[in-house]
Formats: structure tokens, sequence, C-alpha cells
């Protein structure tokens, strides 16, 4: 094996490792919405492990998810090959797993920013595309925390 061989294989193992170890769940769905990629960051926040989930569409694994309202979301990305995305602001989250600091979380759910984007294979075409899961409960936290004391001030100023 040459060494520049040796250092692809090498960089690889090292990308795999970074993908299934970033604080940011990454799924990739292929057109028929079927999970390819569930990384550690799903894995440990939903308690399936990858080889659970792989091969399996994401409506059969979390039925709750609208089927209509995500097909019509992630449209846009394999035909136009443009970015989308849903903030915690309009639906609080995609996959509904429990805040994972509920002694310090006042929140018994993880809110979640998502992110679509299309993954153009060798041969130009769209045929997957990779969802970026965010945690943003803390912040969702603290911006309910602080309209809470706008109303309670506001209140306290009309009395």
């Amino acid at each position: 094996m040459s060494n520049s061989a040796l250092d692809e294989i090498i960089e690889f193992h090292w990308m795999m490792d970074m993908l299934q170890t970033v604080d940011v769940g990454i799924v990739v769905l292929n057109s028929n919405f079927e999970i390819k990629v569930w990384n550690g960051f799903m894995e440990a926040h939903s308690g399936m492990l990858p080889s659970d989930v792989r091969g399996k569409t994401l409506f059969s694994l979390f039925p709750y998810i609208s089927e209509e309202w995500f097909k019509r979301k992630v449209k846009a990305v394999f035909e136009l090959r443009i970015r989308a995305f849903v903030t915690w602001e309009q639906r609080p989250y995609l996959f509904k797993f429990r805040n994972f600091r509920p002694i310090t979380g006042t929140e018994l759910f993880m809110y979640q920013n998502i992110s679509f984007s299309a993954l153009v294979s060798a041969t130009g075409e769209v045929d997957h595309v990779c969802m970026m899961v965010y945690d943003m409960t803390d912040a969702a936290s603290a911006k309910k925390q602080l309209l809470a004391l706008q109303v309670q001030q506001n209140e306290m100023q009309q009395n």
C-alpha cells in the first residue's frame, strides 16, 4: 500500500470519528426517506443504535413526524439543491428527545434547530439529504424566561 493510500485511509478514519463524536445530530436520508447515517449524537439521544435504524424509514421509527409536512420541506432540497431550515420557534422539535439536563434544565424536551442539505453524488445527482440536528434547549429556555420576565414587568408597571 502506498503512503498516499494509507494517508487517505487514516484521514477517512478520523473524519468518520469526528462525525460520530460531534455535538450535532447527523442523519442522512435517501430519496425514500430511509436512514443511511445515524451518528453518535442521534444514538445517545434516541437510544437507537445505527444498526437498528439503518435502512428503515424515518416515519416508521418516528410516527409522530408528519410525513406530509416533512416530505414537502425536503422536496426543495432534493429538487433545487438548496438548504432548508426549521427553527425551534417554528417547531420546538423534530425528534422528541428528552432534555438531557433534567436537574439544571427546566424543559422536558430538547428544543431543536434543523438544517437540511443536499448531498450530490459522484454522478451529479442528489439522491441523499443530510439533516443536522442542533440542541437549542438552553437558548430556547433563556428566551422563554426573558419573555416571562418581560410579561411580569409589564404587569407590575400596569398596577
